[in-house]
């Protein structure tokens, strides 16, 4: 049976959350928090992860242990200037 698409991308996130879960119920409020936004956090999260991953590579961000198991970055101060350029090469700065 050929099925119409759905319209809204968030109606598809909606529909993977509750094939996830498909006990849960909540209120309008309540997806966009718990069910959409968790889903969002975590797609994210990811994404995240990759950028910081090559400022780092690229030696753009240090990072440095602090003692417990997580990890914190920052600019590398020396490579400030290059950033910058990197910045008005797209526009933002």
């Amino acid at each position: 049976m050929d099925r119409p698409k759905l319209h809204s991308p968030l109606a598809y996130e909606v529909l993977a959350y509750l094939a996830e879960n498909p006990a849960a119920q909540d209120t309008l409020e309540g997806i966009v928090q718990w069910w959409l936004l968790e889903r969002y956090i975590a797609d994210e999260t990811q994404k995240v992860r990759e950028a910081v991953s090559e400022l780092t590579a690229r030696g753009l961000l240090l990072e440095r242990h602090n003692g417990s198991s997580r990890l914190h970055y920052r600019i590398d101060p020396g490579r400030l200037d290059e950033v910058r350029s990197l910045l008005a090469e797209r526009g933002d700065c």
